[in-house]
């Protein structure tokens, strides 16, 4: 990954991730700037991984290389404001803002287009990200490069060839954590209404899911019907349970789940 100056507007835990993802696949520190107005919400990358911070967007963006904008989408108006007379020229600007088009953020800093959007998901904080990446025809290939780089750090990554189906990547990947994380809460519920202790019962789940998502991950070939087939005796305790959510119409709504995710994400273009 080529070293380059990145400033990183916003200090959330999103950023943190990805400092962190940064640092410890060997990236200088002295290259990373954050900046945040609260002094709370910079130390901590100052005193975990040496970078610097300031409270100063404009002085930051025009000191990087890239920039990265990790603002709530309510709050990027307010934050692209004073950045519109900025010389954007040779930056990369890399947006994990949902909701803002690369054309409207365009608008909003003045006519910069040389941007990458990026939509990741929480598992980033622990490394296992996944992220969906969309950039217009204008950026180079070595700027998609180094934002590929950049959220490899943190997990995997895929590309989307248009816009809207960063939409898409919402509801199978940044939003799709939730849907687990409901799934395993229901299933620790009914293990302690079973009788189970809280400990043991989440112990059992959170294996379980670790080791289904491990054994998807070692048969990359292998469909996932097929993995589902092979843990599904004719006529044994798993084909009931299945057979009950299938009754119960699993697929129809996680379908309607996920379409519900796209069209949230569709209305929220239109917020900002």
């Amino acid at each position: 990954m080529e070293h380059k100056k990145i400033a990183f507007i916003g200090a959330g835990n999103m950023v943190k991730a990805i400092v962190s993802g940064l640092i410890t696949d060997g990236y200088p520190a002295e290259l990373i700037r954050a900046t945040a107005p609260s002094m709370t919400r910079r130390l901590p990358l100052e005193q975990n991984y040496g970078i610097s911070t300031s409270d100063n967007n404009v002085e930051s963006v025009n000191d990087a290389d890239i920039v990265v904008l990790s603002v709530k989408p309510q709050m990027m108006q307010e934050v692209c404001a004073p950045l519109q007379n900025i010389n954007w020229t040779g930056k990369l600007i890399i947006s994990i803002a949902a909701g803002i088009q690369c054309s409207r953020l365009s608008e909003m800093l003045g006519g910069q287009e040389n941007i990458v959007r990026v939509m990741p998901n929480i598992p980033s904080q622990i490394g296992l990200g996944m992220s969906g990446l969309f950039a217009p025809a204008c950026v180079s290939q070595a700027d998609k490069g180094f934002a590929a780089d950049l959220m490899s750090a943190v997990g995997k990554v895929c590309w989307v060839e248009k816009e809207n189906q960063i939409n898409n990547i919402i509801a199978a990947a940044g939003s799709a954590p939730a849907y687990f994380f409901l799934f395993m809460e229901a299933m620790q519920a009914e293990a302690i209404s079973q009788g189970l202790d809280k400990k043991t019962a989440r112990l059992l789940v959170e294996q379980s899911a670790l080791g289904a998502a491990a054994m998807v991950q070692s048969n990359p070939n292998t469909e996932l019907s097929t993995l589902r087939e092979n843990v599904t005796s004719k006529g044994g305790t798993t084909a009931e349970a299945l057979r009950t959510f299938n009754q119960h119409q699993i697929s129809d709504i996680v379908s309607k789940a996920m379409q519900a995710a796209v069209a949230r994400a569709q209305a929220m273009e239109q917020q900002f």
